[in-house]
């Protein structure tokens, strides 16, 4: 491989034009294939197989009118008054526009409810009436009928003393049996007056449960209107949504008007002000240790082309793909880390070996030939992390590692061909002007030297940096303090709860956030995390009334604890499935809501007649959250040995990559515990914008472990290389970590900085979603370069002397000799005798 990029990149300086050209095809394709079939993102995340997704889909089949998404429009009184009748009726004109939208299925007009309501409280009072009516004619009825009754027993008496009963017993008979019909009239009457009272009483009892859902808040001042759609959450586009917008986007007098995040939950922009700031303080970090402008702007430059290939590819395909809002951004942080990085490993080594007197052609091949093979080598592992999210059998997850893999291979093929065109076409520009004078002044003293000429005087050679092994006390205070701050910083992890965004998360300025705490203030928290609840009524008997079913279903759950009200939304044709909404009291991401989902899932009313399931956003929100929680440990185990693997590879010992692995294991809970410190107790939280702390993002720590376990590897493979091959050459070990450790901790130093600062700019991003996992990165790149790979592994590699390079002899003889760093390589290009060839051309 380093051969074959030491040719590669030597081409690429040759033909920088035609590669240059061909990079620019490619973006122009990759913009064409956005224009032609870019998609909508959706700000929802689904998994197929849930229970929450069964229930939808079912209900669909049999109760389409539940199986719909939802959204809600709050209109509040600026001063808090009650809401004029001129201000409800401009709301009733705009919902009856809205209802005639497509993807509509029909808008909840709240004061049209509110009516509805006091019309059945009417009824139901009308109907106590009617039936206290009946009562009464029934008893008029029956002390009629018993009248009649003792006077028909007197006359029977009567005929009986005067011996007359055979003559009139037909008659009397006669008389009995039409007061027997009567009486069972009366009975049938009696019955009916009955089971009326009772569905009265059972429709009582459910308006009774239902009052919780109320559409007009106690003081007026805040109307609520709900926007039912035909299909389900996950499938309302973007334009459906933003049609509801355009429709209740008048401005009302006195009036303000929020969106609940099932509306207003719009695309994350691809680049802010933050993610500026990034790249800005990535370029500065540039500037200061390639000491050139040029320098600086090159790995920029090349990083921008690949994430935009990255993007625009990606974003092309969104028409044909179901993908999550945060898909594109994850590619887009990824591509431009790693495309610093990447591009700056290469110019660097080929900066210095230009400094060493190489010509342009040959330091640009050897450079990608040796650090090219180290990015390439790197980009495999980080690759091999982000593809394997696919086995977590989670769809959108999966999607999001492929995206971010793309973005990584675009990363990689640009550092090994594009980075060396434009290193040829800038020459020895790549050096600062002071440096190519000095150059130029060592090439006049060699020239001179291999003439005859005495050489010029130099500096006296000092002794460098690195050439005393580190002392053993420091040694174990470096790890006694790493170890012990990072497993403090990692506390919090052992809290971690997970859930989705949603409005609360938001920012206090956007309208999510306002629609969701003026339901929660004026409605109850449980208002923002309704629960649908589908009861199976198969079983239940024929002949039982409709409403009886659902006062009894009604009944049951609302003696659970945690419900706040219920109330019957729809019975299925053929009398299968009857729908329920539940207002729990708890909000979206509340333990009590997920308990409340537990229970009732598990909940089996009229004596088991009844089995119960649950849908709704929130359920589904915990169903994913659950199922990412259960895929992680897997994926962890298999990262880990991933680990193993590929450092026992690289590095032909078992002590480095168990620590190096090891180390990954603290760096990752580290920056769990970070994460859930700020974005879940609220920590720091005016420095970071956290308006309201709440569980952390559910795929954040499957994803922040793929992500992360590559970049360590990267830190891991540049600092320990160095360390392997001073060994390798003869230095004693302890010597051979301090001299590794010395060559590589300013490459890895400016690109930890850079990977901080570019996803450090996506801390400050506008999306709830984005911002825990742009700290997440940033923090998990900060411990793991800086405590684990500086500070705790060359310190235990300390203490673990020749030991810690020792490997079976088995084993050795087995693995494949990988040279990621490229020292056959070197050995085959020497510098020195080429150098030697070009001062003094056949002295040889």
């Amino acid at each position: 491989m380093a051969e074959f990029l030491f040719r590669l990149g030597q081409s690429a300086a040759r033909r920088a034009r035609l590669v240059i050209a061909l990079w620019f095809v490619l973006l122009l394709t990759a913009g064409l294939a956005f224009a032609v079939g870019a998609g909508t993102l959706t700000s929802t995340v689904s998994i197929p197989g849930t229970r929450t997704a069964q229930v939808t889909e079912r209900l669909q089949a049999v109760l389409p009118q539940a199986s719909g998404g939802n959204g809600t429009v709050v209109f509040a009184t600026t001063d808090g008054s009650a809401l004029t009748d001129a201000q409800r009726a401009a709301i009733s004109a705009e919902v009856r526009d809205a209802r005639g939208l497509d993807a509509v299925r029909t808008v909840v007009d709240p004061f049209e409810t509110e009516r509805d309501r006091a019309g059945r409280v009417d009824e139901i009072e009308q109907g106590r009436a009617q039936i206290e009516d009946g009562r009464q004619q029934l008893a008029a009825g029956v002390a009629k009928l018993e009248d009649g009754q003792t006077q028909l027993d007197a006359a029977r008496e009567q005929a009986d003393a005067a011996g007359t009963l055979d003559q009139i017993a037909e008659v009397l008979d006669g008389q009995q049996a039409n007061l027997d019909a009567s009486r069972k009239a009366l009975q049938e009457r009696a019955d009916q007056l009955d089971a009326g009272s009772r569905q009265i009483d059972e429709g009582a009892r459910l308006l009774e449960l239902s009052s919780g859902i109320g559409m007009v808040s106690t003081d007026r001042s805040t109307a609520l209107v709900t926007v039912l759609f035909d299909k389900p959450q996950v499938e309302v586009t973007q334009e459906d949504k933003d049609a509801v917008l355009a429709a209740f986007g008048s401005p009302l007098d006195g009036v303000k008007v929020s969106y609940s995040a099932e509306l207003a939950s719009g695309i994350p922009g691809i680049l802010g002000v933050g993610e500026v700031i990034g790249i800005v303080v990535a370029g500065l970090v540039l500037i200061v240790m390639l000491g050139t402008l040029v320098g600086a702007g090159l790995p920029i430059l090349t990083a921008l082309i690949g994430v935009a290939i990255g993007a625009l590819a990606t974003m092309s395909l969104s028409s044909a793909i179901e993908m999550t809002s945060v898909t594109p951004v994850l590619g887009l942080m990824l591509g431009l880390a790693v495309g610093i990085d990447y591009s700056l490993f290469i110019v660097n080594r080929h900066r210095r070996q230009l400094k060493q007197g190489y010509d342009v052609e040959e330091s640009i091949g050897l450079a990608n030939g040796t650090s090219g093979n180290a990015v390439v080598f790197a980009g495999a592992t980080v690759l091999i992390a982000l593809l394997a999210l696919n086995v977590t059998g989670i769809p959108f997850l999966g999607l999001m590692g492929t995206v971010g893999a793309l973005s990584i291979t675009i990363a990689v093929l640009i550092a090994v061909t594009l980075t060396p065109a434009l290193l040829g076409v800038l020459g020895e520009r790549i050096l600062s002007r002071r440096e190519r004078t000095r150059l130029a002044a060592a090439g006049a003293r060699a020239e001179a030297t291999a003439l005859g000429a005495p050489p010029v005087d130099s500096a006296p050679t000092t002794r460098g940096p690195g050439t005393r092994p580190m002392s053993t006390l420091r040694a174990v205070g470096s790890i006694v303090l790493g170890i012990s701050a990072l497993l403090a910083i990692a506390l919090p992890s052992l809290d971690l709860r997970l859930g989705l965004p949603d409005g609360s998360s938001e920012d206090t300025a956007s309208t999510q956030y306002q629609a969701f705490s003026t339901i929660s203030d004026q409605f109850g928290p449980g208002r923002n995390a309704p629960l649908l609840v589908v009861a199976d009524i198969a079983g239940v008997p024929g002949d039982t009334p409709d409403v009886s079913v659902q006062a009894a279903v009604a009944e049951e759950i609302a003696a659970q604890g945690d419900v706040v009200a219920i109330a019957p939304i729809g019975l299925s044709e053929g009398r299968t499935v009857a729908a329920f909404q539940v207002v729990p009291a708890g909000g979206p991401n509340d333990p009590s809501t997920e308990q409340l989902v537990h229970t009732l899932r598990g909940l089996e009313p009229m004596g088991g007649a009844v089995s119960l399931d649950v849908a709704g956003m929130a359920s589904g929100n915990i169903d994913i959250s659950g199922k990412l929680s259960d895929a992680l440990p897997a994926y962890l185990a298999l990262v880990v040995g991933l680990s193993l693997v590929i450092l026992v590879l690289v590095f032909r010992s078992l002590f480095v990559p168990a620590i190096a692995t090891l180390g990954f294991v603290l760096s990752y809970f580290a920056a769990i515990g970070g994460v859930v410190a700020i974005y879940q107790w609220g920590w720091l939280s005016d420095i970071f914008g956290v308006d309201n702390p709440s569980p952390i993002l559910s795929f954040l720590p499957t994803m922040l472990a793929g992500i992360l376990f590559g970049l360590a590897m990267d830190y891991m493979l540049f600092l320990g290389s160095g360390m392997r091959e001073a060994y390798v050459h003869g230095a004693p070990a302890r010597l051979a970590v301090v001299q590794g450790l010395h060559a590589g901790r300013s490459v890895v130093t400016a690109a930890a900085i850079i990977m901080m600062a570019v996803f450090g700019g996506f801390v400050f991003s506008h999306s709830a979603m984005i911002r825990p996992i742009g700290f997440g990165l940033a923090f998990g790149v900060l411990v793991d370069a800086f405590v684990v790979r500086m500070l705790i592994v060359p310190s235990l590699m300390h203490l673990a002397g020749d030991r810690a390079w020792w490997l079976p002899g088995w084993l050795d003889r087995r693995l494949p000799n990988l040279d990621v760093e490229g020292a056959a390589l070197e050995r085959r290009h020497p510098h020195l005798e080429h150098h030697e060839e070009a001062v003094a051309p056949g002295r040889r």
